[in-house]
């Protein structure tokens, strides 16, 4: 029975340490960012929307199959539902270049990204 107590308050003592504890971002790019995509050629949609999210240096989406980084320098490869990008980050908003396909076609483009 004394052993459970002392567990249970060591357990607390550590949550509540971890609730007092500030949240670093652990990279200078972490936070949502706003996608906007533009093609330049191919039949893909001519643009194209979308929010991302970098957490430690890893880029995610709700919904979508996205894998990817962001170096500390700002460097940008990632991968989003099979179409590839590349570019720079800099401060709060980065550019680059993508290419996918859309039916079989190939498409390729620009991309923007503003931190929100």
């Amino acid at each position: 029975m004394r052993f459970a107590r002392i567990a249970a308050l060591c357990a607390a003592s550590v949550f509540a340490g971890a609730l007092a504890t500030p949240a670093f971002a652990q990279s200078p790019y972490d936070g949502n960012w706003q996608v906007t995509i533009h093609t330049k050629s191919g039949s893909c949609d001519a643009t194209a929307s979308s929010m991302l999210t970098v957490a430690d240096g890893k880029i995610s989406a709700s919904g979508a199959n996205v894998s990817g980084t962001i170096g500390s320098g700002g460097l940008v490869k990632v991968s989003i539902n099979g179409a590839y990008a590349n570019g720079q980050l800099s401060g709060n908003a980065g550019s680059g270049k993508w290419n996918g396909a859309s039916a079989g076609i190939p498409c390729s483009g620009r991309w923007e990204a503003s931190r929100q």
